[in-house]
């Protein structure tokens, strides 16, 4: 019986002179710190993706307008209760706090101007915002994970149906329109917390009062204000359907797709404030360059 060789193994071939030498493998540490980064530019193209296409159900008006009216409903009416509260107290809060500082130093009439201008430009909208991130979004992200979970996308799938354009198209014009009309009246509770606050508990005057508050707020901080609602409503909206369509198999899955929605949601309303508070800052200053700092 003959008894087959071994064949010898192939030794590397020595690379010519002149060619580039292959680039060294990556350190330990450079991995610890690309991958996160790429993790998360990973996530925000595929997010990006699922917004361009939401967005173009919006246009092509590929969803039921029963489901539309049924999520206004949802985020709108359902949420005023919560808002309003939440605005009102936070007024009043604000007033509370201000107060002893500005009474310090004999402003406490100006108390109007400042606290109404923090209401309208920035607690307002952020606060009503975070309100509906915690409830309106991760009900989205928990109701979608659920569908998902269940196998429904996939059925809307098999019919033919775009579950993107049907599913997350009416939520973010739901969302886009009925958080300005939301943060409206978390102003407005808002204001009215304060000024009993102020006029009511501390006895301020009342003509100087309204009148410093006449003086330092105007159109442009409403429309300022109403701007970044429109903002973080598209963004909260997207953001939740996202989680919800990416959900992990399982009851754990939907939960955590509803935890990431709120948390993502909640850091881009910081970002996106901080980004149009300077935009807004400095488009105000080219067109109107000449206007006159106010002063308390």
């Amino acid at each position: 019986m003959s008894t087959a060789m071994p064949a010898p193994k192939a030794e590397p071939r020595p690379a010519p002179e002149g060619s580039p030498s292959p680039p060294p493998p990556p350190a330990a540490d450079d991995l610890l710190i690309a991958g996160p980064i790429v993790v998360a530019l990973v996530g925000l193209g595929d997010w990006a993706m699922f917004s361009a296409r939401a967005l173009s159900g919006v246009m092509t008006r590929a969803f039921a307008r029963r489901e539309l009216l049924r999520v206004s409903v949802e985020v709108g009416v359902s949420s005023l209760g919560v808002v309003a509260v939440t605005g009102m107290f936070i007024g009043m809060v604000l007033a509370v706090q201000t107060y002893s500082q500005f009474h310090i130093v004999g402003l406490e009439t100006s108390l109007g101007g400042v606290i109404h201008l923090s209401v309208v430009r920035e607690l307002g909208p952020v606060l009503a915002a975070v309100m509906l991130a915690g409830r309106v979004g991760s009900a989205m992200a928990a109701e979608l994970a659920t569908m998902r979970v269940s196998e429904q996308i996939d059925a809307l799938a098999c019919l033919g149906v775009d579950p993107i354009k049907y599913l997350a198209a009416p939520r973010f014009l739901a969302c886009l329109c009925m958080i300005p009309l939301l943060t409206v009246f978390a102003d407005l509770t808002g204001m009215i917390g304060s000024t009993f606050i102020c006029l009511r508990v501390y006895g301020i005057d009342p003509h100087h009062y309204w009148e410093h508050s006449r003086g330092f707020v105007g159109v442009w901080d409403l429309f300022v204000g109403l701007g970044k609602a429109l903002a973080f409503g598209g963004a909260l909206s997207l953001i939740a359907c996202h989680r919800g369509f990416n959900s992990r198999p399982g009851a754990a899955g939907v939960g955590r797709a509803a935890t990431e929605a709120f948390v993502i949601a909640f850091v881009a309303i910081i970002v996106i404030d901080f980004v149009l508070a300077m935009f807004a800052n400095t488009l105000h200053d080219m067109i109107w360059p000449n206007v006159e700092t106010k002063v308390v």
